[in-house]
């Protein structure tokens, strides 16, 4: 079924997808994008400041991406999204870690100049195997309005 701005609610709580993080998926997106020691030599991490090899934060938000287009972003509404802020990384994420996403939906409003859309605000966590929160987001989303069946 497809799912339309009216279909989320304010407060609503969603918990979908797994992502799993190994040395190798790790090591691959840090040498493209972070190649700081403590993401691609597992040998220099060893005596850097997490104690061993971590993710870059940026690999955890581009989970949570996936995850949000695999389980959540509305194929038929969704409109992109203005932005992303409030990024935090508050947990180290290592390999063998299994991250899921939580998302709660803090705001739903009605455009005032498109009355065929709206947007929804949500407050996104990545959580660990233990419970964890490692990373914590608040987004933004343009999405279509259910159309009118006149």
């Amino acid at each position: 079924m497809a799912t339309y701005l009216e279909d989320y609610a304010e407060g609503e709580t969603y918990e979908f997808g797994r992502y799993a993080f190994t040395e190798q998926n790790i090591i691959a997106f840090a040498r493209e994008f972070d190649p700081q020691a403590f993401h691609v030599d597992p040998q220099a991490a060893a005596a850097g400041p997490f104690g061993g090899l971590v993710a870059s934060g940026f690999h955890t938000l581009s989970a949570m991406m996936r995850l949000l287009v695999d389980h959540f972003i509305s194929p038929e509404a969704s409109l992109g999204s203005p932005g992303m802020g409030e990024i935090r990384w508050l947990a180290p994420v290592r390999p063998g870690d299994v991250l899921g996403a939580r998302l709660t939906v803090t705001e739903r409003r009605l455009s005032r100049s498109r009355p065929d859309r709206g947007a929804l605000v949500q407050f996104i966590e990545m959580v660990n195997q233990d419970g964890t929160v490692v990373m914590t987001a608040v987004g933004t989303g343009f999405y279509r309005r259910r159309p009118r069946e006149d």
